[in-house]
């Protein structure tokens, strides 16, 4: 089934939440400096954490990939 990305900012916190689909209960590990992926019962990754989102990209031109792999199409 196609699920749409939904994308919650925590500026206050400074956490990005991403979630294929909606929000659903996961376990999570952290698999780099600041960033945690979920995963469902399935083992299928629901969703990711970025931790110091703001913090880290604060900077124009200052980049960082989230190693996670996604395939992407429009309706």
């Amino acid at each position: 089934m196609e699920k749409k990305l939904k994308f919650f900012l925590d500026e206050k916190g400074d956490v990005l939440d991403v979630s294929v689909g909606d929000p659903q209960t996961a376990t999570s590990e952290e698999i780099g400096d600041d960033i945690i992926i979920h995963k469902n019962d399935d083992g299928e990754v629901v969703g990711f954490t970025v931790l110091n989102f703001i913090k880290r990209f604060k900077k124009l031109g200052d980049t960082r990939e989230v190693p996670v792999t996604a395939k992407f199409a429009t309706a």
